[in-house]
């Protein structure tokens, strides 16, 4: 399955006092990638949920740190399905400095629900087929 990046700047809200990431911020920059993987792919979630009356949620994260992130670096967030079922899925997504110095990595598996009760749903068709 092919690879969506996205470029993210470390600004001051993303680091620590010493001017290092913090490191729930690679949270932050995992989501900001997923969503935009999702736009680039015609999948909207506001609009999603307002006509499937499903949503995507985290369901589970591993991070693995391996070099610290400063203010002003430019980034690459790397997202890519790894495992896609009919109501989950599982990514792996990357943080890089200068294209190739991996500073974080991560496996997040998404799940579907229903937006109104938060119960495990079935992934629409329509949705997996833009997935995959």
């Amino acid at each position: 399955m092919s690879t969506f990046t996205w470029p993210i700047r470390v600004y001051w809200e993303d680091t620590d006092a010493g001017g290092i990431v913090f490191y729930a911020n690679y949270l932050k920059f995992f989501e900001r990638a997923r969503t935009e993987w999702l736009r680039s792919l015609g999948v909207h979630q506001q609009a999603l949920k307002t006509t499937t009356g499903g949503m995507f949620v985290v369901t589970d994260t591993a991070l693995s740190y391996k070099l610290p992130a400063r203010l002003d670096d430019a980034l690459l967030v790397t997202t890519r399905i790894t495992q896609a079922g009919r109501a989950s899925m599982q990514l792996q997504q990357a943080v890089f400095k200068d294209e190739k110095i991996l500073l974080c990595e991560g496996t997040i598996r998404i799940g579907w629900v229903n937006a109104g009760t938060l119960q495990p749903a079935r992934i629409p068709l329509s949705v997996l087929e833009v997935l995959k």
